[in-house]
């Protein structure tokens, strides 16, 4: 099974900025491709971000122009990059990998507060 270890969620004011990362346990070039989720209390997990083996960057019209994706192939890690937040962005987020011929891996999340 992969494991994905997501750090870098933490408590900040509206307006700041962080950095999540996700260490995959397995070469992240096998991926078809890799993204986030995020999930507030009472509602669904949305997609948030994907980023294609091949470097291509998707991104919810709630993070454009804020948010940005990214992978370092060597370290097997994949970034979020989170400015200009806001509470909406409140959330618990999920590092997701998607292996051909397999199903997708779920980290375990990490909180990431915006107050106000």
């Amino acid at each position: 099974q992969v494991q994905l270890v997501e750090s870098g969620g933490g408590l900040v004011q509206a307006g700041g900025s962080l950095r999540l990362s996700c260490a995959a346990s397995r070469n992240i070039l096998s991926t078809r491709v890799m993204g986030w989720y995020r999930q507030a209390p009472g509602k669904q997990r949305e997609l948030v971000a994907t980023i294609t083996s091949g470097g291509s960057p998707n991104y919810a019209d709630s993070v454009k122009g804020r948010f940005a994706i990214s992978r370092d192939n060597s370290a097997n890690t994949v970034y979020l990059q989170m400015n200009s937040l806001k509470p909406e962005d409140t959330a618990v987020y999920y590092c997701t990998a998607d292996y051909p011929l397999r199903n997708r891996y779920w980290g375990q999340g990490t909180q990431v507060t915006v107050s106000s």
